[in-house]
């Protein structure tokens, strides 16, 4: 249980990538993390492919960052769903400016650009937000996942033992 008493915000988006958001979500669990699953509304939230089901128990505006050790930000169409409500890139630029831990895979980068928090930081992603991850000041890498300063990023799901490793060690 190396992550037992650590408490994880898991910002989960309408449309989240599948294994994106289970995979993470279960290696936290299963590690002894206490995981609040976080969005815009409480309920089940399908992934994008149908083949994830992950209950959002508390929405954006119950939440204070204060209360957690980390964030985690699924990819998929999940984060372009979040970066159209304010209230959703205020509570990454709060949560990231405290310089916790944030950790983001696939899209979850462009929650992080919506904040503007991405000039001069070194991340990956999915390969087809790269220009916007650029145009964003970021120096964009090809690498399963990329540390910089409190900031985790990974590219897509075939890195996620990467990603959760990643994670695991910030919070230990």
């Amino acid at each position: 249980m190396a992550l037992k008493d650590k408490k994880v915000l898991f910002l989960l988006g309408p449309e989240y990538q599948d294994e994106e958001g289970r995979m993470p979500y279960e290696f936290l669990l299963n590690n002894g993390a206490r995981v609040d699953v976080v969005g815009l509304q409480k309920g089940m939230l399908k992934g994008l492919y149908g083949r994830a089901s992950i209950e959002v128990t508390r929405t954006i505006d119950e939440v204070d960052t204060s209360e957690y050790d980390a964030m985690v930000i699924p990819g998929g169409r999940g984060p372009a769903n979040l970066r159209k409500h304010p209230e959703a890139v205020e509570l990454v630029r709060s949560d990231f400016e405290t310089g916790k831990t944030v950790a983001a895979i696939c899209h979850g980068p462009q929650m992080l650009a919506a904040a503007d928090l991405l000039k001069g930081k070194t991340i990956t992603g999915y390969n087809t937000i790269k220009k916007e991850m650029l145009d964003a000041g970021a120096d964009f890498v090809d690498q399963p996942v990329a540390i910089d300063a409190n900031l985790i990023t990974s590219r897509d799901p075939g890195d996620i033992p990467q990603f959760d490793a990643a994670i695991e060690k910030a919070l230990t």
